[in-house]
């Protein structure tokens, strides 16, 4: 079979490449998508919109009040916390797949990870981070 010179120059520009040809067929992909959308999808417009179609609409029940809500900062805390040591969970499960070729080098690096990892939980500990309650008061003197 014979590819022509076009071809074999494109083959081995990806070849040389990856990366931008993944960027490229994650372009085309888009393109794609977006041009079926605007093809297949209908369109109202004027009155045969009807009133209907501005309201928010969520399991048949019409929204009542406003959507914002004040959430207490302790919630937001609870995700930040999460994230951080759910990120240092991966390292430490990536490591348990290769502790045997990181020997005693790979594993007194975990140990020191692990050592910041207490040392972090410890001061937001301290700090009050992971308090839920209401704020304690401190403690009257007494005279």
């Amino acid at each position: 079979m014979v590819l022509s010179p076009m071809i074999v120059s494109i083959s081995r520009f990806l070849a040389l490449h990856p990366l931008t040809g993944y960027a490229l067929a994650i372009a085309a992909l888009l393109a794609a998508m977006l041009a079926l959308s605007s093809v297949t999808g209908g369109r109202r417009v004027g009155p045969a919109r009807g009133a209907s179609m501005n309201l928010p609409f969520e399991s048949g029940i019409l929204p009542v009040g406003s959507a914002h809500l004040r959430l207490p900062v302790q919630y937001y805390l609870v995700a930040v916390f999460f994230v951080i040591f759910d990120a240092e969970a991966v390292f430490l499960f990536s490591w348990a797949t290769i502790v045997r070729q990181a020997g005693w080098r790979g594993y007194g690096a975990v140990l020191v990870f692990l050592a910041f990892l207490g040392i972090a939980l410890a001061y937001l500990w301290r700090a009050g981070g992971l308090e839920w309650g209401p704020a304690r008061r401190p403690a009257r003197e007494r005279t």
